[in-house]
């Protein structure tokens, strides 16, 4: 039975540069590059060198620990570099585009006909596996096992987020074929969770054989776990699949035309950004062709939105989940007589210490500035405003800094994912990297409970 929920904590941060709802020509992109590090707790082992050729859709490399789960190319072309850090820990692997764009092949059907072991090994074969992650936890899915249920989030509230409708507008076709796929892998229902506050698409509210719920309220309403929260929440020994509406359909796409097509529609936005827009490219792009005549000086780029995306050079690549390219003033001046927070009037504030307080509704250009640093810990209850689960957030936090795991079990450990506390560390009076400390844990708490 579908349900609405209504989230009443959080808060909605308006940004200047938010993308007009007009195409942009599509980009061709030099190179693309499959980051290892986009995936928590995956060892990753190459299946190239360079030098290879590669079609979209060959395996890139594999997980360590389940040799099934294969990162495909997301073009065809030559394997150029392989970057590494410390202990060789893989950072990169770059493959230049041949311009052909060639596709390895693979099973088409329909899912609704299919069994799910067939379901499996094509999602696994192609490469579209990693867009399924798991609660608790917060990694890549373990295609061993059966989710009690399957959450699909069909909207995003974080500042600047692309319009999901408008992205997949006249894609219900290949939406419904990527549900029927999901529909197949667990004895449980799967919920697509679509925005409130607006029309949906119709690609969205016309689609059969799910559980469409209506989330309504700030942000993060769009974050699947806190929608997760509210209609089926995960408890200890459960296993709970989340993905991106959008990412549905490439694998819809898959089904459809048997190929892994890695081709998406991101936002690139920002104050920084000369006409922010929607551009059509491709997994893993080179962000300076994105870019490319269409940026100021003096910003920092970021794969994803500015709370929980990963800061890239203007020639790095997006991330293989984001939808969202943002770039921001980079900050570093000192405001004048910034020690006094009254006389801030062209910040945000969560509390009521800057008179910016009186214009919610304004959209702002803010910038990288931490304005402060990282000082002890307090619990003055910004957390508890913005932080809309039936959680105890600075409870949990300070259990993973002290790396509790009995109590993190106790204060819901396994429901919850960095992105979950990012209006936490963007409130926080002490400057905590909250999201970095919540990654720790999680990882923490698999390494010793498997």
């Amino acid at each position: 039975m579908s349900k609405d929920v209504k989230i009443r904590k959080g808060v909605n941060i308006k940004l200047k540069g938010s993308a007009e709802k007009l195409y942009a020509n599509p980009v061709s992109t030099s190179d693309v590059v499959l980051k290892p590090t986009d995936f928590p707790g995956l060892i990753p082992k190459l299946s190239v060198k360079v030098g290879d050729k590669v079609k979209a859709g060959s395996s890139i490399f594999f997980d360590k620990g389940n040799d099934r789960i294969l990162f495909t190319s997301p073009i065809s072309g030559e394997v150029t570099e392989i970057n590494r850090g410390e202990k060789r820990k893989i950072l990169e692997v770059k493959v230049k585009a041949d311009g052909a764009n060639t596709y390895e092949t693979f099973k088409q059907g329909d899912p609704s006909t299919m069994s799910k072991e067939d379901i499996l090994g094509n999602m696994l074969k192609s490469g579209v596996w990693p867009f399924i992650r798991q609660r608790p936890y917060d990694v890549v899915a373990n295609p061993m096992d059966t989710p009690k249920a399957i959450h699909v989030t069909a909207f995003d509230s974080a500042p600047l987020a692309p319009d999901y409708g408008f992205i997949a507008h006249g894609e219900g076709a290949n939406l419904q074929v990527g549900l029927d796929a999901l529909v197949k892998l667990t004895s449980g229902t799967v919920h697509l969770n679509i925005t409130g506050n607006a029309n949906a698409d119709e690609a969205f509210t016309g689609a059969k054989n799910v559980q469409i719920n209506k989330i309504s309220g700030p942000h993060p309403a769009g974050n699947v776990g806190i929608q997760m929260h509210h209609i089926d929440p995960v408890n200890k020994g459960e296993v709970v699949w989340v993905l991106n509406a959008l990412d549905v359909l490439t694998i819809g796409r898959l089904f459809k035309e048997g190929k892994f097509d890695a081709s998406r529609t991101i936002a690139v936005t920002g104050s920084k950004v000369t006409a922010p827009k929607y551009v059509k490219t491709v997994l893993g792009a080179n962000i300076g062709d994105i870019l490319k005549g269409n940026v100021e000086e003096g910003g920092r780029c970021i794969s994803g939105n500015p709370l929980t995306g990963t800061e890239v050079p203007e020639n790095g690549y997006l991330g293989f989940y984001n939808y969202q390219l943002t770039v921001i003033p980079a900050g570093g001046d000192n405001r004048f007589m910034g020690w006094l927070p009254f006389l801030g009037f062209t910040g945000k504030s969560l509390s009521r210490t800057s008179f910016s307080f009186l214009s919610p509704n304004k959209e702002r250009d803010l910038d990288a500035n931490m304005n402060g640093e990282e000082r002890a810990f307090v619990m003055a209850g910004e957390y508890e405003k913005v932080f809309p689960m039936n959680i105890y957030p600075v409870h949990l936090v300070k259990s993973m800094i002290t790396q509790d795991i009995d109590l993190m079990e106790n204060l819901g450990v396994y429901e919850v994912a960095p992105e979950d506390f990012a209006l936490c560390e963007f409130g926080c009076t002490s400057k905590i990297e909250t999201q970095k400390i919540v990654r720790d844990a999680l990882d923490l708490v698999r390494e010793e409970t498997s």
